[in-house]
C-alpha cells in the first residue's frame, strides 16, 4: 500500500509499505477514507519529540470502512463506515472502565520506553512515536485497529465523511478541554489557539453553556472561522496587551476558565518570543510555552486552566500563580471513546459541523505538500483532508 512516512527531521515522503494484517483476534483492518494533518505531528516532524524511526507511517486522525475483522470482534462488521479515536483503548482495564481511555493500561506495547519518563505508560496511539506504542499511522490506504469493538464507532448516514473525520481527534480533544472547564451558564472562556483543536474547543465551550468565548490567535482566517463559530476574537499580534484586553472584556476579573490549545511550538511577541525560540533552537528546552504562561496569568482567581497543547519540558512554568490564585489545572490526552456518540447528536441538531476545518482536500500522494501547507499556514490552510 502507499503511505506517508517519516524519514527524519523535516523529511517526509510517500512510499510503498507492507499492508497491515490482523495480529490479534480483536483487531480490525480499516480502509482509510479520510485522514488529516494535525499540529501535534509537527512536534516530531520538527524533531522536538523523540522516538520516531525512519520509515514510520504516521497520522492519527481518520475514518474509513472496515474491510476485515478478527474472530473475536462481535460488534463491528465488515462494510461498516467508522470513525476511530486517535488513542487506543481496550475497554477492560481500570482506566477505560473509568472513561480515561488515553491512559489505557493495555494498549501500549512499549511501556518500558515511557516508564522512566512518565512513571507509568499511556495508552497507544496511531503513528505517534515508539514510546506511544509504535503503531503504524493513518496516513495510509489501510490501518490496523486493535480492540476493534472498543475503538470503531459506526457513522450514521446523516454524518458525512468530512464531518466524521474530525470526530477522531480534533473534536473530542477540543470538547474534552471545554468539559474540563466545569462551565456554568454564562461563564466566559478564553481559548489560546484557533487551529483545529482550538476552534473545536471554542465551539464546545458554547455547546456546554458558556456565555462568551474569546479566541486568541494571529492568523486572520483562523480568527474569521472562530467568529463564524460564535467566538469573540483577539489578534494578539495587533493587540498591545492580551491581558488588558481580557480584563477589559470581563470587568477586570479575567475569564472564568482558559484553554491552551497551542502547545510546544507556540508563537508570541517581543523578548519572550526571542527567549523561547533561542532556547528551543539550542535544545535547552523543548517548549515555547508562551500561551500556557499567558493563559495562567489571565485566568480569574479560583478559575480553571485546561491544557490541550502538547508539551515536553517546560521552562519558566509559573507554579506560584496557580497556587496563589487558587487555580485548578486539568489536562490529558483526549478520551475520544467517552465523547464520540454525542457528536452525532450535535451534527443532527445542526449545532456542530466539524467539516468547516477543511481548507484543502488532497490525495495522499500529495501528503508532503499537505504538511508544507499546514506547517507554514500557507494559502489560508487550517486543515488538509488527505484521501488515500
Amino acid at each position: 500500500m502507499r503511505a506517508l512516512v517519516w524519514n527524519g527531521v523535516n523529511d517526509l515522503s510517500v512510499e510503498t509499505v507492507d499492508d497491515p494484517e490482523l495480529i490479534n483476534p480483536h483487531d480490525v483492518i480499516v480502509q482509510v477514507g479520510l485522514t488529516t494533518t494535525c499540529g501535534s505531528d509537527l512536534h516530531f516532524i520538527d524533531g522536538y519529540l523523540p522516538g520516531m524511526r525512519e520509515g514510520d507511517v504516521f497520522g492519527h486522525e481518520f475514518m474509513g470502512e472496515v474491510i476485515e475483522v478478527g474472530r473475536d470482534v462481535s460488534r463491528i462488521k465488515v462494510g461498516a463506515r467508522v470513525v476511530v479515536p486517535s488513542f487506543i483503548g481496550c475497554n477492560h482495564c481500570w482506566y477505560c472502565e473509568n472513561d480515561m481511555y488515553s491512559l489505557c493500561d493495555t494498549t501500549n506495547p512499549n511501556a518500558e520506553l515511557q516508564q522512566p519518563i512518565l512513571g507509568a505508560p499511556t495508552g497507544g496511539i496511531y503513528g505517534y512515536t515508539h514510546p506511544f506504542g509504535g503503531y503504524a499511522g493513518s496516513h495510509a490506504q489501510y490501518v490496523r485497529v486493535p480492540f476493534g469493538d472498543a475503538n470503531c464507532f459506526p457513522v450514521p448516514d446523516f454524518v458525512t465523511d468530512e464531518q466524521a473525520l474530525f470526530m477522531s481527534d480534533a473534536v473530542p480533544t477540543g470538547y474534552m478541554g471545554a468539559d474540563f472547564c466545569d462551565i456554568t451558564p454564562g461563564d466566559t472562556v478564553a481559548v489560546w489557539g484557533a487551529g483545529g483543536v482550538g476552534l473545536m474547543a471554542a465551539r464546545s465551550a458554547l455547546l456546554n453553556g458558556a456565555g462568551r468565548v474569546i479566541s486568541i490567535d494571529r492568523i486572520p482566517e483562523r480568527l474569521t472561522l472562530a467568529a463564524q463559530l460564535g467566538a469573540e476574537t483577539i489578534d494578539y499580534s495587533t493587540t498591545d496587551s492580551v491581558q488588558d484586553a481580557l480584563r477589559e472584556a470581563t470587568g477586570g476579573r479575567g475569564p472564568d476558565a482558559v484553554i491552551d490549545a497551542v502547545g510546544m511550538e507556540g508563537h508570541s511577541t517581543g523578548i519572550q518570543e526571542i527567549y523561547d525560540r533561542t532556547k528551543q533552537l539550542l535544545r535547552m528546552e523543548t517548549d515555547r510555552a508562551a500561551s500556557l504562561r499567558e493563559a495562567i496569568l489571565a485566568c480569574r482567581k479560583g478559575g480553571v486552566v485546561s491544557v490541550l497543547g502538547i508539551y515536553g519540558l517546560t521552562d519558566k512554568f509559573p507554579m506560584g500563580l496557580l497556587t496563589n490564585k487558587g487555580l485548578t489545572l486539568r489536562t490529558a490526552q483526549q478520551h475520544g471513546q467517552r465523547y464520540i456518540p454525542q457528536f452525532f447528536d450535535y451534527v443532527a441538531q445542526g449545532d456542530l459541523d466539524p467539516s468547516v476545518l477543511i481548507t484543502h482536500d488532497l490525495p495522499l500522494s500529495e501528503g508532503v505538500r499537505a504538511y508544507d501547507l499546514f506547517k507554514n499556514k500557507s494559502d489560508g490552510c487550517i486543515r488538509v483532508a488527505l484521501r488515500p
